[in-house]
């Protein structure tokens, strides 16, 4: 997979790219990532990436000609011959889940842009941009964190990625439930012992305490996850 992404803090994600099970895709072949400055792409001596909005209101917009040139350059123009998908980190967008990231991990280019002070110039979206997406309901400063999220969620399912493949099957939201809780040595710590089945070998009664666990805890902090709409009453 390629990931280009569009900043015009290209520090946050250059950080990102060589750590953890990221960069070690990196380094290994698995994912080739490139991260743009946006003011590259501009024209003037001031490198300018932002205007006062037109009917007047507090901050600033992203202008649309250098997000527009960044994204055609790197994805080509929006139709049949596009070359990647382009997705724009957006407090508006589509909410990111689990199945979202199965979904990209099928793409093999990746175009993210990461929109920054009041937002993008709309046309930006109509000319340029496949899909918005937000990582949740609350706003941040800017694209690159909700960037990196989807970057993370999205490259740790691709094969080769994570060392045992197994390991992503019985995640939480994986499987549309929570994971339940883990236990590691040693045996007891400050009174409190791992559960006795987890150290009893018998791999069906381990499997079946697990499934019940993460069921328990999926009905105790996310019943929505459980429950038909509108039955949130029931136990």
């Amino acid at each position: 997979m390629r990931i280009d992404v569009i900043t015009i803090f290209p520090g946050l994600i250059e950080a990102f790219r060589g750590t953890s099970l990221l960069g070690a895709a990196v380094r290994g072949g698995i994912v080739e990532m490139a991260v743009h400055d946006l003011r590259e792409f501009t024209k003037d001596r001031h490198r300018t990436v932002d205007d006062t909005p037109y009917g007047g209101g507090p901050g600033m917009v992203m202008r649309p000609e250098p997000l527009v040139e960044a994204i055609e350059a790197l994805a080509g123009p929006k139709g049949e011959s596009r070359r990647a998908r382009v997705l724009l980190l957006s407090p508006q967008g589509r909410r990111f889940e689990q199945q979202r990231a199965q979904e990209l991990a099928h793409e093999e280019h990746l175009v993210l842009v990461c929109g920054r002070y009041e937002g993008v110039d709309q046309r930006v979206v109509e000319i340029a941009v496949d899909e918005e997406v937000s990582i949740g309901d609350y706003v941040l400063a800017g694209g690159e964190l909700p960037a990196l999220v989807l970057i993370e969620a999205v490259t740790r399912l691709l094969p080769g990625v994570m060392g045992n493949p197994e390991s992503a099957d019985s995640e939480s939201f994986q499987t549309g439930i929570l994971e339940g809780p883990q236990y590691t040595r040693p045996a007891a710590y400050r009174g409190i012992e791992v559960p006795a089945v987890l150290r009893s070998g018998d791999h069906q009664a381990i499997a079946r305490w697990r499934a019940e666990q993460a069921r328990d805890i999926t009905e105790r902090r996310r019943p929505d996850l459980v429950r038909p709409a509108g039955r949130e009453d029931e136990r």
